[in-house]
């Protein structure tokens, strides 16, 4: 029996396990990926393992988060990572060279290859047949020192392209038809993996966009072949020496298939405040009062250059804001030399930074109340900025022609549709990334006084006596637990002043009341912790003293942080006991360690008497983790001259 295309790149990387859907594998990191929110963090859980260089073929520092300069903090931790990558090994790119997922795309992408990425939307690079998978800067910290990474084996879902796209539908109406199927969740523990006749319709950045929001499924990634086409793209970058083509075997196999018919899509938008909720754009009719286009999603050259002949000889509606941040350097000044850059300023757009600015809250938040129209990837309720704004997600074509009518507008009603070719040759600079020094040694890594120690986790104890700190419902996002945004991300390198926020937007006493309790308890509902892969969101709450989440199911990203960082998580049994729960109610674990060998934890609610009974959904490994404190003890635990089986 033939083999998926991802079955086929983990067996080539398999360093533990067997390819048995649900249970434990580890796979070699080719590559790895950083961002400045993120990557400070990595790096000093990196240094932590007292590792000389890094181990992978390749590690790329990106800054393109932190890049609003209010004050020293950002700018300082620039300079932390810019020294860090030069003594370890690491290439860095530099603030302004553009948007990590789409410059890796550009310029280090490998088909067949792995990236493990301390972002989300690391899936990006699927679009190039990379098996690029998010996750937390810890996890990457461990791969950069040469171990797996370790995951559930995926089921493997194939989704079948037929046809072609009409004029005016972009691969954004795709990637929101598909969220429509299955749900933020409906991805969990699943890589899709595209295929049919429709895929070579398809250019890389179309399939970028869709493997980009393959990460608002909660799938642990996406995937398309590698063939002609990517060829095309990667012989533009200079790169035709990195193509190898890959697809799935004829006879090969999936645990699901679905089918979509690219002809019969029409443009869509992903309404407030989550990116599942969907609705066709022509059932909408709202007045528009900001139009942002950009983010790792949409930000290539077509999409860019397309907005522009939108835009061409017009202006924006007087009440529409209109916001424009390119991906990269590369499509910043191609735009620049085209003539197309012009245009758009011409039409009235403000043209921002090549980083993630308004899609991380980074700055451009609407006005109070405001309808938002962006070309981004979430839609979470406060992430803009301004927590009473109704945030919309649409393709360019979209954002462009409601830029113009100053309301919600089908981009169909344009006319004619405007072709964009892709370049056959791209703009090649890459003098804003730098090489790792080659005498290490002379490399002094510089700390700004906003840089503090990595917290460490603590072994876990046998009987726990916790007050429950804080409950919350279903889809709790990560920017819910740890927010973003201009005044917080600053601190990511600061645990102890960014703990002061986390629950801010839920409940602004959450961190006051965990510290004086000084050990508690979470519990939370379905899909706890969707969304980015951020790890403050379980680093902070273990330094307040959480140590139990008790959730009725939990995203993939975050769990594996909770776990890495000594944090328990547990799925209810009877999902109804999560009703019978109330703030401050303590709750009693006794003997715990030889519940959690058993697979099942009971626990006594001291206000009622009554014994809630608790999945530990954790293998061996990961209970080892759990019980020495996190993975950063783990490993320092652990020789590195070990077989990874013992890891």
């Amino acid at each position: 029996m033939g083999l998926n295309l991802t079955q086929k790149i983990i067996k080539s990387h398999l360093a533990f396990g067997d390819m048995v859907t649900g249970t434990e594998i580890a796979i070699k990191i080719d590559q790895t990926l950083t961002q400045d929110a993120t990557g400070t963090m990595a790096y000093l859980q990196f240094e932590a393992m007292g590792i000389p260089k890094v181990k992978t073929e390749l590690s790329v520092s990106y800054v393109d988060h932190n890049t609003l300069q209010s004050d020293f903090r950002n700018a300082d931790d620039h300079i932390f990572l810019q020294t860090v990558a030069a003594k370890y090994g690491i290439h860095f790119s530099r603030p302004g060279n553009g948007i990590c997922h789409q410059v890796h795309l550009e310029r280090f992408g490998k088909p067949g290859k792995t990236l493990l990425g301390s972002d989300s939307h690391t899936p990006t690079n699927g679009g190039i047949g990379m098996l690029s998978i998010g996750a937390g800067g810890l996890d990457v910290a461990v791969a950069m020192a040469g171990q797996p990474f370790y995951l559930p084996m995926p089921k493997v879902v194939r989704v079948e392209l037929k046809n072609r796209l009409q004029p005016w539908v972009s691969a954004k109406d795709i990637i929101l038809h598909l969220l429509s199927l299955l749900s933020v969740k409906g991805g969990v523990n699943k890589i899709i993996e595209y295929g049919g006749e429709g895929v070579s319709t398809l250019s890389v950045p179309e399939r970028a966009t869709i493997t980009n929001m393959g990460a608002e499924l909660g799938a642990t990634t996406s995937i398309f072949p590698s063939d002609e086409i990517t060829r095309l793209f990667l012989k533009a970058q200079g790169r035709e020496n990195d193509f190898v083509a890959l697809c799935a075997d004829q006879d090969a196999t999936y645990d699901e298939i679905l089918e979509i018919d690219l002809a019969k899509l029409e443009p869509l938008a992903a309404c407030p405040h989550s990116p599942d909720n969907i609705q066709p754009v022509n059932n909408l009719n709202l007045k528009v009062d900001q139009v942002a286009i950009g983010s790792c999603t949409n930000s290539s050259y077509t999409d860019m250059k397309r907005v522009a002949e939108i835009l061409k000889g017009k202006t924006i509606h007087p009440n529409v804001s209109l916001v424009i941040s390119c991906g990269s350097r590369q499509v910043l000044e191609m735009l620049a030399r085209d003539g197309a850059l012009a245009e758009l300023i011409s039409a009235g757009a403000r043209i921002l930074e090549s980083a993630c600015g308004p899609c991380i809250g980074m700055g451009q938040a609407p006005k109070s109340g405001a309808v938002s129209l962006r070309t981004f990837n979430r839609n979470f309720e406060g992430r803009s900025g301004t927590k009473d704004a109704l945030v919309y997600l649409v393709s360019p074509e979209t954002a462009a022609a409601s830029a113009l009518t100053g309301k919600i507008t089908d981009p169909r009603t344009l006319g004619l549709y405007i072709p964009v070719s892709l370049p056959k040759k791209y703009l090649l600079d890459d003098r804003l990334i730098l090489s790792p020094f080659k005498t290490p040694t002379e490399v002094e890594v510089v700390r700004g006084p906003n840089i503090k120690p990595v917290p460490l986790g603590e072994p876990l104890l046998d009987q726990l006596r916790l007050p429950v700190v804080i409950k919350v419902g279903d889809n709790i996002t990560t920017d819910h637990i740890m927010p973003a945004g201009a005044k917080i991300l600053p601190l990511r390198s600061n645990i102890p002043a960014i703990s002061e926020y986390v629950f801010n937007s839920i409940d602004p006493d959450f961190a006051s009341r965990a510290k004086e309790v000084k050990q508690s308890l979470i519990v939370g509902g379905s899909n706890y912790g969707q969304g980015s892969s951020r790890e403050h969101a379980a680093l902070a709450p273990m330094y307040l003293g959480v140590k139990v989440v008790m959730a009725k199911s939990f995203a993939r990203i975050h769990k594996a942080n909770l776990i890495n960082f000594g944090i328990l998580p547990l799925e209810f049994l009877n999902p109804s006991d999560y009703d019978s729960l109330c703030l401050n109610d303590c709750l009693v674990f006794n003997n715990l360690k030889q519940s959690l060998q058993q697979g099942e934890v009971s626990l006594i609610n001291e206000r009622t008497g009554d014994e809630i009974k608790l999945k530990v959904n954790l293998s061996k490994r990961q209970l080892n983790i759990v019980t020495k404190g996190g993975l950063l003890a783990y490993t320092k635990a652990v020789s590195f001259s070990q077989n990874p089986r013992c890891l």
